[in-house]
């Protein structure tokens, strides 16, 4: 018997459980009559049971009155504050015994039989720690979500991208990506991974707070042996933006901050240094760039989070010595804003080949 708990960490979100909890109780139940029918013929018949669970971290709307009164049976998990999304998840699945994690955003739509496909890719192969389904936009329903598309990547210098969406342009999803393969990370958004594999990295890094958590987890879940993985057999759709703005300095401050501390800690020793380096170059070619359009709360942002980096890295040198760190697969080559911003390199497959193997 296999036991799969998808856990939605919550905050402040009562319209959103309003609106996305009918699709995930009717759909992620193994128990229910969604379970009948699943198999594909890429999968085979598992023993699946599940639960939902909420885990609450410390809202003050009436987000834990609304699931009491119409969702009695879903579990809640009541934290007694904002730890922000990592360390929530992390207080949240040390209250959770399954075998199989989904880390699964308060904003997504589920559709019929997501949850087993998954499963049954990641049961028949052992190596396969982590994986996400494919990500479609919920209100552009044939086009791939910023968040994960088909599966994420990152370049030479730690700037993530996915099959489907290269920064800020999204492809239209006509069966270009339904082939399973490894990738580099998985979407915070919908996120499987192993309940022991999670527990035997430390889980998320807590000190992200939120923003790049799930890369540096997948990253140090590659480090230590293991894969990542895309299934296409599985589909929902993600709003995206659930919780902060696209654009806002608070999130550029933690982007910035949290990419540099992701790679302070798991870039081999003879690229470190000269990656982090030539990262911090970029950040304020960045910095300027948010300048010059007038954006002066993200340019700030930048400088902010420069300094929470530095004061950081006593703290990440210690968490970078008890980890392991290796040459893994899936990196890009190349510096993915050349090839996307002179060579119009605007979609995953014309990268080519040039990932490391």
């Amino acid at each position: 018997m296999i036991h799969v708990a998808i856990v939605i960490l919550n905050w402040n979100g009562r319209s959103m459980l309003e609106r996305f909890m009918p699709s995930v109780v009717k759909y992620s139940l193994m128990n229910s009559e969604s379970e009948a029918g699943w198999q594909t013929p890429h999968s085979e018949p598992l023993d699946i049971t599940s639960e939902v669970v909420v885990a609450d971290n410390g809202s003050t709307d009436d987000s834990v009155a609304f699931l009491n009164e119409h969702y009695p049976d879903v579990r809640l998990v009541l934290l007694d504050k904002n730890y922000g999304f990592a360390e929530g998840y992390n207080r949240a699945l040390a209250q959770v015994e399954a075998d199989y994690y989904v880390l699964l955003n308060s904003d997504v739509e589920c559709t019929p039989h997501w949850v087993q496909p998954v499963v049954s890719m990641m049961e028949r192969d052992t190596n396969v720690a982590v994986a996400q389904p494919k990500l479609l936009m919920y209100d552009r329903k044939d086009t791939f979500e910023y968040a994960g598309g088909a599966g994420g990547f990152i370049d030479h210098y730690g700037y993530p991208f996915c099959r489907g969406r290269l920064f800020s342009t999204l492809e239209r999803d006509h069966g270009q990506y339904d082939d399973e393969c490894n990738i580099f990370w998985a979407s915070g958004a919908a996120m499987f991974v192993r309940s022991s594999v999670f527990h035997e990295l430390g889980g998320l890094d807590g000190d992200f707070f939120a923003h790049m958590e799930e890369i540096d987890f997948c990253w140090r879940a590659k480090n230590s042996g293991y894969q990542v993985r895309y299934c296409p057999r599985s589909t929902v759709y993600h709003v995206g933006g659930g919780t902060l703005p696209k654009s806002s300095p608070f999130k550029t401050r933690l982007n910035f901050r949290n990419n540099l501390a992701m790679l302070y800690k798991n870039l081999p020793a003879n690229r470190q240094r000269r990656v982090v380096r030539r990262r911090l170059v970029l950040d304020w070619v960045a910095a300027v760039k948010f300048l010059l359009q007038g954006n002066w709360g993200e340019f700030r942002a930048v400088g902010q989070a420069h300094g929470e980096f530095r004061s950081m890295r006593p703290q990440l040198a210690d968490k970078r010595e008890a980890l392991k760190q290796r040459t893994v697969s899936g990196v890009y080559r190349r510096l993915i804003l050349i090839d996307y911003y002179l060579l119009r390199h605007t979609v995953f497959t014309a990268l080519g080949t040039k990932f490391v193997k």
